[in-house]
């Protein structure tokens, strides 16, 4: 057994560094890098660097591992020294204004544009009515009034003469123009028209209807100049106008000749100016003063058509634009088209656009987490959408999918690039990349981060850097010597391996601030080894009720484990519970029963649905085990059945498989196992003991019933040989066992576990085939053999009885003949 036995020294991996550490020692190292991170890292380095299509990344990892930070750091550092994109502005259309159009201007601009706009049409508002009441502007208004109004006048004289000539005179009604017959300068009424003779009247009618024909034609003739009139005075009216607006497009049009689509909304809005002048007119209040009820946006909303609406303003940016969408919705990411209320009814114009995060990271980076993505809906499709047609359109998501018909804005699409980087776990990144065969095309970077590294004296001084950088950046009170040798072998607790260095940092700093906490609250220069001990010892005491209430039911024996004597078929197995951010180890006796049979090993946690099918595989191995050891000559007989005592719950995992086999092997050899000794492993067909997870847990759960009940100096745990590395025990175990109250044995095979439960030689095989006398193999083999004998003339006697039964069978039917 000595040979097996664990030394103390082994059962955690101390961290002794030197008397004196620089108080920059490591610092450099992770100022500006995650530590223990060099393959994600240079993933990340690489699909931010790369143009190509479809290299967006997906950060994958555990929670604490840093890669938020890392995703955060490089992404700046790039967008740093990256161009600053363009501004965003969208402005009416107005051809067509349900289609506003799009202007991409360079960053500053956009801010500039929609001032100049705005400024230009206050210019405009006051200084085109200006012209247009000056006295010059009335004059030729009222000459051109003047001119037409005289021909007009010459007209109607020269018909009014015409019709007096011929006995008629012209009179005006609101209807129109009336030819009234006059005789002696008196007009002749229905009587006296009846009074004439009939040639006489129909002289007169005659004389009419040429006269209406003249009437009508002078009337259009008048009109025509009235039209005319009217053409003259808008175009007056337009060259008054464009005067006084004309340089102010020129110098708009000079500041952004090289805008070709500014340059074209200029001249249209110059043109849309110049075709709606009445807007500019000063009476326009007083129209709106004759309303029933005031509208207070009737006067600007006739203006809001020249506005500018800038949706991206890069001006105070410099480099690349970095967006972190926290709130990931679909309005939030591809913008939405707002609206207001006006007498009831819903109406929007281009102004009433929003661009949304996209908007802001184009020509930047667009971050975002994959468990907020998906929660929202159309999100997920629509950025992969984006992303593969490099169009960024803004549209409500009921119209995407066919859900609305009302007329809308559909404002023009926007060119995209922009690198999309998705932050998540691993499970979500297998789940898509398995179940979504865009995903693979649309992000074919994964930058990878691992929850451990290596324990190297490198990655040592990169912890140290960390822990310092960490104390300055939180100005908290920094951590002695002791407190960081303290953290690296918590880091390797959390790492469950001697050799390794866990990389969950935000773990790590949870245990420095409240370490900190502590050593305030005792007024400490800085933090020391023991505020370290009492903050990982806090942590389990705020989470291990159900553990203690765990290890009470076993103590006042409402669940049976024991801990010292010996038993046939009875084994303490060692298990692990997960209870959110915490576990422990449980101990469970496991038993095994025989009866006569051939129904091989029955696994009573399977048969009761309560086992998993791992578990399952490896009570299957058992199996296996038996038929490779003992049945080689002989069909394996046997009918046994294994069972978790007291558990209610479902088994899973091949950890206690080992402690199974054990427990079997004990009752066919009808040999007791020491209670003293609780096992875990998991064992193959050859009888190989293969590692498992948990080891420390598992041990100090075993030992925490034994130091309850007495540390008796017998007591202890086998593990696999292969767990050893994985040993970060708790201070207390080491303690114990390097005063020998408390053992770790290790074990490679089967042999070797079953000797130090049984005290007996497991046996080899000699050249004959059987194997030594008074040996735990032997006394397994002469049972399965005897077993084998019994059940062979148990079936000789069935036999021999069906056969009497079926003679005297036929001896009744030949009678009955």
């Amino acid at each position: 057994m000595a040979d097996m036995k664990v030394p103390a020294e082994n059962l955690r991996l101390v961290y002794r560094p030197g008397e004196e550490i620089p108080a920059d020692y490591g610092k450099d190292e992770t100022e500006d890098t995650i530590v223990g991170q060099d393959r994600a890292l240079q993933a990340l380095e690489f699909g931010l660097s790369i143009k190509s299509q479809g290299f967006n990344i997906y950060a994958s990892g555990m929670p604490g591992t840093g890669k938020e930070t890392a995703v955060k750091n490089h992404i700046d550092k790039i967008a740093a020294g990256a161009p600053t994109p363009s501004d965003l502005c969208y402005v009416n259309n107005f051809k067509n204004p349900y289609h506003p159009h799009n202007l991409v201007l360079p960053p500053g601009q956009g801010s500039a544009l929609a001032k100049d706009i705005k400024k230009l049409v206050d210019t405009a508002r006051h200084e085109i009515p200006r012209a247009l009441e000056s006295d010059e502007y009335i004059a030729q208004k009222d000459n051109i009034s003047k001119q037409y109004n005289e021909k007009k006048q010459e007209l109607f004289n020269q018909l009014n003469q015409k019709a007096t000539e011929s006995g008629f005179v012209i009179q005006s009604t609101p209807g129109g123009f009336l030819l009234v017959p006059h005789k002696d300068g008196q007009p002749l009424q229905d009587q006296d028209l009846q009074a004439l003779s009939e040639d006489e009247r129909k002289k007169i009618f005659e004389k009419k209807s040429e006269l209406e024909e003249e009437l009508k034609s002078t009337v259009r003739e008048a009109r025509n100049l009235d039209k005319k009139m009217a053409e003259e005075i808008e175009e007056i009216d337009r060259k008054v106008a464009l005067f006084a607006v004309e340089h102010l497009f020129q110098e708009l049009l000079e500041k952004f000749k090289n805008s070709s689509k500014v340059i074209n909304y200029l001249k249209e809005m110059q043109e849309d100016m110049m075709e709606n002048i009445h807007l500019f007119r000063q009476d326009q209040q007083q129209q709106q003063q004759a309303m029933p009820f005031p509208m207070p946006f009737d006067q600007e909303s006739s203006f809001k058509k020249y506005q500018v609406n800038v949706i991206v303003d890069n001006s105070d940016l410099e480099g690349a634009p970095v967006v972190r969408e926290l709130n990931p919705t679909y309005n939030n990411i591809f913008g939405r088209i707002e609206k207001e209320t006006q007498f009831g009814g819903l109406v929007t114009d281009f102004t009433m656009v929003r661009g949304g995060s996209l908007h802001e990271a184009n020509g930047g980076f667009f971050v975002v987490k994959v468990e907020e993505l998906l929660k929202n809906p159309f999100t997920w499709e629509s950025l992969k959408r984006v992303i593969k047609s490099n169009q960024l359109e803004i549209e409500e998501p009921g119209e995407k999918l066919g859900f609305m018909a009302t007329k809308t804005l559909r404002p023009e699409p926007v060119d995209l690039n922009v690198k999309v980087v998705i932050i998540g776990s691993p499970l979500f990144y297998h789940l898509l990349y398995n179940l979504d065969i865009e995903f693979r095309e649309l992000f074919k970077v994964k930058a990878d981060f691992d929850t451990i590294m290596s324990r190297t004296e490198e990655n040592i001084r990169s912890y140290y850097g960390f822990l310092e950088s960490f104390c300055q950046k939180e100005n908290i009170k920094h951590l002695d010597n002791s407190a960081t040798a303290k953290i690296v072998e918590y880091g390797s607790r959390l790492a469950e391996d001697q050799l390794k260095l866990s990389t969950r940092f935000s773990e790590i700093a949870d245990i420095v601030r409240e370490a900190c906490y502590y050593a305030e609250s005792n007024n400490e220069e800085c933090v020391r080894d023991e505020h370290i001990t009492q903050a990982i010892e806090s942590k389990i005491y705020r989470s291990n009720l159900v553990q203690k209430k765990l290890q009470e039911a076993i103590e006042r024996d409402f669940l049976f484990i024991d801990t010292e004597g010996e038993k046939v078929g009875q084994i303490n197995g060692l298990s692990v519970m997960q209870m959110g951010d915490y576990s422990f180890g449980k101990p469970t006796r496991i038993t095994c029963s025989l009866g006569l049979g051939r129904g091989g090993i029955i696994d009573i946690e399977r048969e009761a649905r309560l086992g998993g099918r791992l578990h399952t595989k490896g009570v299957m191995i058992l199996n296996g085990y038996l038929t490779n050891m003992y049945a080689r000559e002989m069909p394996l007989t046997l009918s046994a059945r294994l069972v978790f005592e007291q558990s209610y719950s479902e088994v899973e995992g091949d950890s206690a498989s080992s402690t199974e086999l054990y427990t079997l092997l004990s009752s066919l050899a009808d040999v007791p196992l020491k209670q003293n000794l609780a096992v875990t492993g998991s064992v193959n067909q050859m009888g190989e003991v293969q590692a498992i997870g948990g080891v420390n847990e598992k041990v100090e759960g075993f030992f925490d019933l034994c130091k309850a009940r007495g540390l008796t100096g017998n007591q202890g745990v086998i593990i696999p040989k292969s767990n050893e590395k994985n040993l970060m025990l708790k201070e207390n175990v080491v303690e114990a066992a390097r005063e020998g109250k408390f053992h770790i044995y290790s074990v490679s095979t089967v042999e070797e576990g079953i000797e130090l439960l049984t005290g007996m030689k497991a046996g080899r095989r000699q050249e004959d085939g059987t194997f030594e006398e008074k040996t735990i193999n032997y006394r397994v083999e002469q049972f399965l053999r005897e077993n084998f004998q019994k059940m062979k003339q148990l079936g000789r006697e069935a036999a021999e009885d069906k056969a009497i039964e079926e003679q005297a069978d036929e001896r009744d039917r030949e009678e009955e003949e």
